[in-house]
């Protein structure tokens, strides 16, 4: 029996399900038609990064929220994925990269600045360094600023927001070199990658699996409208970031927001590779929500 101050456990009178949302660009799409489609007014919509949202789905303070690829295969016993909607890509992804002044291949025991706040990036880039490209870096975390970072590192490690500044503005400037983590991965072995999943916590679904499937439809529903409509979206959003709307139409048109099997069999091969040296199993099983 829980306590009352359990997390899983459901506050009394609560109806509206805790749904967690990223703030970063590329979370654009998936969000951008709940407004248009009403749903916002059925959910508690928790913004946060994809770091502290997998926390908080974790210790049972969200329901339902994207959370990072590594963090789900760590508690993929207690939680739920739901099919065909994912951040990831099938190729370049533009907003996980390698920002380096040398080759990669000349980075064997030079210190890379980690400022990302997904570890699925960061193991990624491990992977990559270590298997693909035979080094081993002095790796480092400190904020995700290019500048500082390029001061005390040959190389840093960047996502989301940050990556894309980086990429598409600072390091042409500073002549240094980009590498996208997606494109790299998809070289090395011909398979898209998954950055984070939506998942429900099990106890929730097991509580509400009626509430799980409606907002697994209303995301559906909004990243389908939000798909047709990219010149719009990219247009209203440019409105209040730096980029401009034929960048973020690249963008959002560059991302997979697929998750079905070829998506499950890049998480298999990414769980073989990594899964002993970073806390799941090799052969980990992911559950998704049925039907």
């Amino acid at each position: 029996m829980p306590s009352q101050d359990d997390p899983a456990r459901p506050a009394a009178g609560r109806t509206r399900p805790r749904v967690g949302h990223i703030q970063f660009l590329n979370c654009v799409p998936l969000y951008w038609g709940l407004a248009r489609t009403g749903a916002l007014l059925d959910f508690e919509l928790l913004k946060d990064s994809p770091e502290k949202l997998s926390e908080r789905l974790v210790a049972g303070e969200l329901d339902v929220a994207p959370i990072t690829l590594v963090e789900f295969l760590k508690n993929a016993d207690d939680l739920v994925a739901l099919p065909d909607i994912a951040v990831g890509c099938d190729g370049p992804v533009m907003s996980c990269v390698i920002v380096s002044q040398v080759p990669l291949d000349r980075l064997d025991g030079a210190r890379v600045a980690l400022g990302s706040t997904s570890r699925t990036s960061v193991r990624l880039a491990q992977l990559l360094l270590a298997e693909r490209f035979g080094v081993r870096p002095d790796y480092y975390s400190c904020p995700p600023d290019l500048g500082v970072m390029m001061q005390e590192a040959e190389a840093a490690v960047l996502i989301g927001d940050a990556a894309l500044r980086a990429n598409l503005h600072y390091a042409p400037r500073l002549g240094l070199r980009v590498y996208d983590l997606g494109a790299l991965w998809k070289e090395w072995t011909g398979l898209p990658f998954v950055f984070a999943v939506w998942a429900a916590r099990r106890d929730y679904l097991e509580r509400e699996p009626e509430v799980v499937r409606q907002v697994h439809e209303a995301f559906l529903a909004s990243r389908d409208l939000s798909l047709e409509e990219v010149p719009k979206v990219a247009e209203q959003a440019a409105r209040w970031e730096e980029f401009d709307a034929e960048v973020l139409e690249r963008y959002f048109r560059t991302l997979d927001f697929r998750f079905a099997a070829p998506q499950l069999a890049a998480v298999a091969e990414f769980a073989r590779r990594v899964g002993p040296t970073t806390g799941f199993p090799a052969d980990v099983r992911v559950r998704l929500l049925e039907p």
